[in-house]
């Protein structure tokens, strides 16, 4: 996978394919390359779990004129949005991924792995223009963050991914699960050092009034 410089994240999708023939030979995927307002696990630790979901209206402005799908997020082009081999629909349940492989020889092999269910999962890259946070700290002391996908800015591809794990979807939830934590953590460690300049405020007014008492 080669390494990219632009603020490209992955996500993978733990959903299943449908496929069917048509008569004029075409040979379609049906599947969804994300879900919407259902939270998945994005990263976890000892101290912090950072779940994470992508918005109804995610989509809405997002650039997807030629979006492209392939294997593994690398390799051969099986479809795209350019030659009408590939649609994108955001529905209720998510961005619905339908897609044509009959065009290719390497195509229709893809076509009758997912077919078999050698490949059953989906994933996509994509640009996150805009989110938002929400913290909660357990009587334990664990914090959740769910993080809110909002904005899409681009969608590159979609992709159908191998068995256990892509490493780029990997990767990249790794990462920017890493940078969440990083920013709430400062965020705790902010807000108990207000706590504690509140607390020695009080004490010194109290300190005052009884003082002033006496």
């Amino acid at each position: 996978m080669p390494v990219r410089t632009d603020k490209r994240e992955y996500r993978k999708i733990e959903g299943t394919f449908e496929t069917r023939k048509a008569e004029d030979g075409a040979m379609i995927v049906e599947g969804y390359a994300t879900t919407f307002n259902q939270p998945y696990e994005l990263w976890r630790d000892k101290e912090m779990t950072v779940n994470e979901q992508v918005d109804r209206n995610a989509f809405a402005e997002a650039d997807m004129r030629d979006v492209i799908m392939q294997y593994d997020h690398e390799g051969r082009v099986f479809a795209r949005i350019a030659n009408g081999t590939l649609q994108l629909e955001s529905d209720d349940h998510g961005l619905k991924v339908t897609a044509n492989l009959g065009g290719t020889e390497i195509g229709r092999q893809l076509f009758e792995e997912i077919s078999g269910g050698y490949t059953s999962k989906m994933s996509f890259g994509f640009t996150v223009e805009a989110d938002k946070r929400e913290q909660t700290k357990g009587a334990d002391g664990h914090v959740t963050v769910l993080r809110t996908i909002t904005k899409i800015g681009k969608l590159y591809d979609v992709s159908a991914v191998s068995l256990p794990a892509n490493d780029a979807t990997e990767i990249s939830a790794r990462s920017i699960g890493d940078g969440l934590i990083a920013e709430a953590m400062e965020e705790i460690r902010a807000e108990e050092e207000r706590q504690r300049r509140i607390g020695e405020i009080r004490k010194i007014l109290n300190t005052e009034v009884e003082n002033h008492d006496a």
